[in-house]
């Protein structure tokens, strides 16, 4: 708000999309970036959760009537992201290795994201550092972590990695408040 306030104040209104890079830090949070454009992999945990017709808001951000529609609607599940990367990221990642099982990993309602990822000879491969983002919904962080984990042990990327500590801040204080 304090953003979107001063650009109007200042004579440069903005309609569209606007993301926040932000550190969590011992003093609060840091802004770190301004992205005129959503942020990868952070809108994934976003757009499983929206309800609403995207295409609908966007063309209305674009035609400059997004007042008139109806806000964006959000399931109340929480969403995470695990984002598999290629063995050498970010210094060299490894490119070429072959990935498969994205369908068992879709299918019990995960989302796999392609962030660097090619098909080369019907094969899907890893062509980049960030190569897949792994997304699921439950009604708790510790479910939404526990869906996405369940679909990225379902791919076969030999060549890949990913961290396994993804939202161990907010599943240790809903253990704490259970």
């Amino acid at each position: 708000a304090p953003t979107v306030k001063t650009l109007a104040d200042e004579g440069m209104p903005y309609s569209g999309v606007l993301f926040l890079g932000l550190m969590l830090t011992r003093e609060g949070p840091k802004l770190i970036e301004y992205n005129c454009r959503f942020g990868d992999p952070e809108c994934q945990v976003m757009l499983l959760r929206l309800e609403s017709d995207l295409v609908e808001l966007l063309h209305a951000c674009a035609e400059n009537r997004l007042a008139a529609v109806e806000p964006p609607r959000f399931s109340d599940d929480a969403a995470l992201t695990v984002v598999m990367a290629a063995n050498g990221y970010p210094a060299t990642p490894e490119k070429g290795g072959a990935i498969d099982g994205i369908a068992a990993a879709e299918a019990d309602g995960a989302k796999v994201f392609h962030a660097g990822t090619a098909l080369k000879d019907g094969q899907l491969v890893a062509n980049g550092g960030r190569v897949l983002n792994v997304t699921a919904r439950g009604a708790s962080v510790t479910e939404a972590q526990r869906n996405a984990y369940a679909a990225v042990d379902a791919i076969v990327f030999p060549t890949g990695f990913c961290r396994r500590d993804i939202g161990w801040r907010e599943v240790a204080r809903e253990k704490a408040h259970a």
